[in-house]
C-alpha cells in the first residue's frame, strides 16, 4: 500500500480500479527531411487537418454547451482561435520551408517551444494553459497520422482515471456515469480538469508528481478529493476505513438534504445566512444544490486567464447567468483580482521580487482604467436582472476606494450615454483582506456599503506568511489571536457604522469556527457550496448564547492550538 499526496482539486472520496488513460504521440513522432518541392504539399497536409480538427472542436463546443454551460463551451472557442490563428500557420510555413521537415516533426517542435515558454513562467495558471495547446496539437496530429484518439465515452465499469494530465476534450467526452475519481501527476485546482471535475462532482486529487508508471492497471485506488490523498492497493484496514468513511459520508449526505431547505438559525432563532463561494458560472448549480442563501463572493478572474482579454459582453453574459441562476438571492462580484501569483504578460504584468506585496487586485485595476471600466460596465448591465453588488478586492487605503468608487460612477455613466439599462445605485463594497483596512475600517466604513472579511489574506498579511509556502504553511491560521482581533475589530466597526459584514474565507467553511465567527458578532458567512450543509447543521443544534460564551473564551486565549483544541472539544458533528 502507498499513499500519495496532491492538491485536492474537486471534493468526494471514491473506491475503484485504476484505469490508464495515455494518450501522447510524442514517442512516435515521425521526423524525416523533405525537399524544396514537398513544403507546398506538406502545408496542404497541415491545413486539411487544422480544418479537420476544427470540426471535432465545434462537435465539442456544441457537446459542452449543451452538458456543462456557456463558459466551459468556451474553452473550445479558444481552441478554435487557436486553430484559425495565422500566425501559427505562418511559422508552420517558414518551418517547412526553413527545415526542410515533414510537418508531423515541425508542428511538434512547434508545440515544445510553446509549453516551455508558458511553463517557464511563475505563473500557474499560465503554466495549466499547457493544456490548451496539448489539445489543439494533439488533434491536428491525430488527423496526420490518421490515428484514433482514445475515447474515454468507451468505458464500461467503474473506474478512476489514471492520467499525466486530463485535456478539456477528454473531461467533455467521458463516460462520466462510469468515471469514480480522478487522479493526474500534473494541474492544479484552476486547471480545467479541475474546474469541470467540480461542475460534474467528481472526486479528483490532481498533481501528485510522477507515479504513473509504478501502478498497474485495475490497481484498487482510494481517491479522497477532500483532502488530496491517493491510496494506491489499500490494505484490508484502509479498506475497511474508506468504506466506514464512505458510508459516514452517505449518512450524512442524507441528513443534509433534510435540512437543505430550511434557514440556517441558531437553536434560539438567530439567523445566519450562509452564502456560496464560486470561480466559474457553472459552480451556481452546486450553490442552488445546497441550499446557498446567495452568492457571497463570485471571482471573476476565469474570464481573464485564457490568454487573451474579454469583451464587455463575453463577461455581461457570464455575470447575467450566475444572477438569473440565483433569482431573488443576493450575488457579490470581486472584481479582477490578478497579480500576484497570477502574472499574466497579456497585461504587460511582469515577475516582480514580492509579487503579494506588489502589483495585484485594486492596484492593477486602478492603473488600468479601460479593463477596469469594461469590467464593472458588465456587472452593471447583469445587476439589472437580480440582487448584484460590486466588491474591490485588497482595498489598502480610503483613497483606492475613492478612486474605485470614482470609476464606476464613470462606468455607469457610459452605459446610461449608451442607453443601456442599468440601475441609478449599486452596493460597493470592500474585501478586509489586509492589517491596514481592519485598522482603518473606520474610514473605510464612511465610503463602503458593506464590508467581507477575507480571512485567506488576511491571515497571510497579519502573520507575514506565504501559505504556498510549504516550509511555513504550517503558521498560517485563522485562529492566531493576531488575526482574530482583527476580524473582531472589523465585525464591531461595520455594526457601529451601519453597515453589512461578512466573512468569505475558508475559516467559515469550517463549522467549528463558524460558531466562533457568529458569536464574534458575524451574521453572514460565505464558503464552498459543498460546506454549507456540515456548517448549517452545527448551527442549528447551538444557541446564539452558547456561540458568545465560546468566542468570549476563546478571545483570552494565547495561541492558536489552543483555541483549535477548544473548538475540537467542544463541537462535533
Amino acid at each position: 500500500m502507498r499513499e500519495l499526496r496532491g492538491i485536492a482539486a474537486s471534493p468526494g472520496t471514491a473506491l475503484a480500479p485504476a484505469y490508464f488513460f495515455f494518450d501522447d504521440y510524442s514517442s512516435s513522432i515521425p521526423s524525416f527531411s523533405i525537399s524544396s518541392e514537398d513544403v507546398a504539399s506538406e502545408f496542404s497536409r497541415f491545413l486539411e487537418a487544422t480544418e479537420e480538427a476544427k470540426a471535432d472542436v465545434i462537435v465539442l463546443r456544441d457537446k459542452a454547451l449543451k452538458e456543462a454551460g456557456e463558459e466551459h463551451a468556451a474553452i473550445f472557442d479558444a481552441h478554435l482561435m487557436m486553430l484559425d490563428d495565422p500566425e501559427i500557420k505562418e511559422s508552420v510555413e517558414l518551418r517547412l520551408s526553413s527545415f526542410l521537415l515533414n510537418v508531423e516533426s515541425i508542428i511538434f517542435s512547434l508545440e515544445r517551444e510553446m509549453i516551455d515558454k508558458l511553463s517557464s513562467s511563475q505563473d500557474p495558471y499560465m503554466q495549466e494553459r499547457v493544456t490548451d495547446i496539448h489539445d489543439v496539437v494533439r488533434r491536428i496530429l491525430g488527423h496526420l497520422l490518421h490515428r484514433e484518439r482514445i475515447d474515454l465515452a468507451d468505458i464500461d465499469m467503474d473506474v478512476i482515471i489514471v492520467a499525466r494530465e486530463l485535456l478539456p476534450s477528454d473531461m467533455i467526452t467521458m463516460a462520466r456515469e462510469r468515471i469514480k475519481g480522478i487522479v493526474t501527476e500534473s494541474g492544479g485546482r484552476t486547471s480545467h480538469a479541475a474546474i469541470l471535475a467540480r461542475a460534474f462532482q467528481i472526486p479528483a486529487v490532481l498533481g501528485v508528481g510522477a507515479f504513473v508508471s509504478d501502478v498497474k492497471a485495475l490497481t484498487p485506488l482510494i481517491v479522497d478529493g477532500d483532502r488530496g490523498v491517493v491510496v494506491i492497493d489499500p490494505d484490508g484496514e484502509a479498506l475497511k476505513k474508506e468504506r466506514a468513511a464512505h458510508s459516514m459520508r452517505i449518512r450524512k449526505e442524507s441528513a443534509f438534504k433534510s435540512i437543505r431547505d430550511l434557514p440556517a438559525t441558531t437553536k434560539d432563532g438567530e439567523r445566519i445566512f450562509l452564502k456560496a463561494n464560486i470561480e466559474v458560472p457553472e459552480e451556481v448549480r452546486s450553490a442552488v444544490e445546497y441550499g446557498a442563501d446567495g452568492i457571497g463572493l463570485f471571482r471573476s478572474e476565469f474570464l481573464f486567464l485564457g490568454g487573451h482579454i474579454p469583451g464587455e459582453e463575453a463577461q455581461f453574459k457570464a455575470y447575467k447567468q450566475v444572477v438569473e441562476a440565483m433569482g431573488d438571492k443576493p450575488v457579490t462580484i470581486r472584481t479582477l483580482d490578478i497579480g500576484g501569483d497570477k502574472v499574466l504578460p497579456e497585461f504587460g504584468a511582469q515577475d516582480e521580487k514580492n509579487p503579494l506585496l506588489g502589483w495585484r487586485a485594486i492596484r492593477f485595476c486602478l492603473s488600468k482604467p479601460e479593463i477596469f471600466r469594461t469590467q464593472l460596465r458588465a456587472i452593471l448591465r447583469a445587476s439589472v436582472y437580480g440582487d448584484v453588488r460590486i466588491m474591490f478586492p485588497m482595498i489598502s487605503a480610503l483613497g483606492e476606494l475613492v478612486e474605485a468608487r470614482g470609476i464606476l460612477e464613470q462606468a455607469q455613466w457610459e452605459c446610461k450615454a449608451k442607453s443601456l439599462r442599468v440601475p441609478d445605485h449599486i452596493k460597493a463594497g470592500i474585501m478586509i483582506e489586509v492589517p491596514s483596512a481592519a485598522l482603518c475600517s473606520d474610514i473605510l466604513a464612511r465610503s463602503a456599503d458593506f464590508f467581507s472579511i477575507g480571512t485567506n489574506d488576511l491571515t497571510q498579511y497579519t502573520l507575514a506568511v506565504d501559505r504556498g509556502n510549504e516550509k511555513v504553511a504550517y503558521l498560517h491560521n485563522p485562529l492566531d489571536p493576531a488575526v482574530l482581533r482583527l476580524i473582531k475589530m472589523t465585525i464591531d466597526t461595520a455594526r457601529k457604522a451601519g453597515i453589512e459584514v461578512s466573512l468569505c474565507g475558508e475559516m467559515g467553511a469550517d463549522p467549528a469556527a463558524a460558531v466562533l465567527l457568529v458569536g464574534l458578532g458575524l451574521r453572514e458567512l460565505s464558503m464552498s457550496s459543498v460546506s454549507i450543509p456540515a456548517v448549517k447543521s452545527l448551527l442549528l443544534s447551538v444557541t446564539l448564547k452558547e456561540a458568545q460564551q465560546t468566542a468570549e473564551v476563546i478571545m483570552t486565549m494565547t495561541s492558536p492550538s489552543e483555541a483549535a483544541s477548544f473548538l475540537a472539544d467542544r463541537f462535533t458533528l
